[in-house]
């Protein structure tokens, strides 16, 4: 992982776009308001991997929000980084678990919570959803409680 004074990718019209999982293309930077709690959220609306068992393609939204701690992640490498899934065989509920746990580990977020909602295919869409709060903080209860509550009003799917 590299912090900001070593960010490669950003502004770099060279950038080598790879095609299969890739945690360590992800990239990090100093958060400026350390001392304040607040939320930044990500969408990849156009997301894609593989189902592990028939190689065909599956396509989805992934969310990703996090309360920061000293570090925010660089969306170009984060975009790089999602991508690289794109050839990447695991079920959708484990691709939003790695998702989620890789991310913990770049940035040691106060609080994350990933969501996937992925196109159905064979009839059935599959809307994994994960969260994490920092131990001994209020943020390991924020986290219980909000997996608690998770989609406790789940919106009508019309095949999106």
């Amino acid at each position: 992982m590299r912090e900001r004074e070593e960010l490669t990718l950003l502004g770099n019209k060279e950038t080598i776009i790879k095609t299969d999982y890739s945690p360590g293309i992800l990239e990090r930077f100093k958060n400026k308001h350390p001392d304040n709690d607040y939320f930044v959220k990500l969408n990849c609306p156009e997301f894609t991997s593989l189902c592990p068992i028939t190689g065909q393609p599956d396509f989805g939204t992934v969310t990703i929000s996090y309360v920061p701690d000293e570090y925010l992640v660089e969306s170009k490498s984060l975009k790089l980084y999602l991508f690289s899934f794109r050839n990447h065989g695991d079920f959708h509920e484990d691709v939003i678990n790695i998702i989620m746990k890789d991310l913990i580990k770049l940035l040691e977020p106060r609080y994350i919570e990933v969501w996937g909602r992925f196109l159905p295919r064979g009839g059935i869409s599959i809307d994994p959803y994960c969260n994490y709060g920092k131990p001994q903080t209020r943020w390991e209860q924020t986290a219980l409680d909000r997996l608690e509550g998770h989609d406790l009003y789940p919106e009508r799917v019309d095949n999106r």
